[in-house]
């Protein structure tokens, strides 16, 4: 790899017995996963820059220069590192290599909290020649999505693309087309997103329906004027802070008390436990 950030989340999959919720189940990355994903990483690289060299308008997935870069900075001085004032994916690298050694079981809250402030990915449309925005997590200039047209839209139009440069043929699709598909298609990936979580929210919910009043420890993933939500340490379950978000940011970590759900909205409150 060329500096892509070692990352590790914990994906929590409800488990059911029948029609009742027995749990959550935490499910981890594999040294077998990971093979997969450097092989399909490494794939897209070469799908988008052989793309560029046959003059091809394409689909590009990126992933911005993180604009709260400063707060990651400050996320790691509080862990006794220090990173560039400018952003930079390999020296942000070797911190997380460097906590993932130090606090294994601690790893995945941090990862979360990086990857929130690093920002979601989009899809872009790009011209052969002009300068792509890259993909700050792989650390790569040249990142196309090719690998799954079974289940992925944005696969199918690379491969049609892939398809037409290997006959020699005009590209299927105009650059035009392609910066509308790129628009829709980021919108739609939002959405499906949005459906994943809620019923994840709810599944989650559901779980600590009857733990109301029992206080967490967590660590703060999302802080805006929109709200501020904290992943549960000991539980895989996220949940919006009602009351005591002053002063919270992300990777914070603060005592949190249950204090209601709503099974069917997937909504889980938290207030913040003063320090003692």
């Amino acid at each position: 790899m060329q500096g892509a950030l070692s990352l590790e989340t914990v994906e929590a999959r409800p488990v059911f017995e029948g029609e009742r919720l027995l749990g959550l189940d935490a499910e981890r990355k594999s040294r077998a996963t990971q093979i997969i994903e450097d092989f399909m990483i490494a794939a897209n690289g070469v799908t988008a820059r052989f793309l560029a060299e046959r003059q091809v308008p394409s689909l590009r997935r990126v992933v911005r220069t993180p604009k709260r870069w400063d707060r990651i900075v400050v996320l790691a001085a509080g862990q006794g590192a220090v990173l560039p004032a400018v952003a930079d994916p390999v020296a942000l690298d070797a911190f997380l290599v460097s906590r993932r050694m130090a606090a294994p079981e601690r790893f995945p809250d941090l990862s979360l909290a990086v990857i929130k402030l690093l920002g979601a990915g989009e899809y872009v449309a790009e011209r052969p020649g002009a300068p792509a925005p890259g993909h700050f997590g792989l650390a790569v200039k040249d990142y196309t999505h090719s690998t799954a047209p079974n289940r992925r839209y944005p696969d199918l139009v690379t491969q049609r693309l892939l398809k037409a440069a290997l006959a020699a043929a005009p590209s299927p699709y105009t650059y035009d087309a392609l910066e509308q598909l790129a628009t829709h298609l980021t919108r739609q990936e939002d959405a499906a997103n949005k459906v994943e979580r809620q019923v994840a929210k709810s599944a989650a919910a559901m779980l600590l329906e009857s733990r109301i009043g029992e206080v967490f420890a967590s660590r703060v993933t999302g802080a805006s004027a929109k709200g501020t939500w904290a992943r549960l340490l000991t539980v895989p379950v996220e949940g919006r802070v009602v009351r005591g978000s002053e002063g919270l940011d992300v990777g914070d970590e603060v005592r949190v008390r249950l204090a209601s759900v709503d099974v069917d909205r997937g909504f889980i409150d938290l207030v913040a436990e003063p320090e003692a």
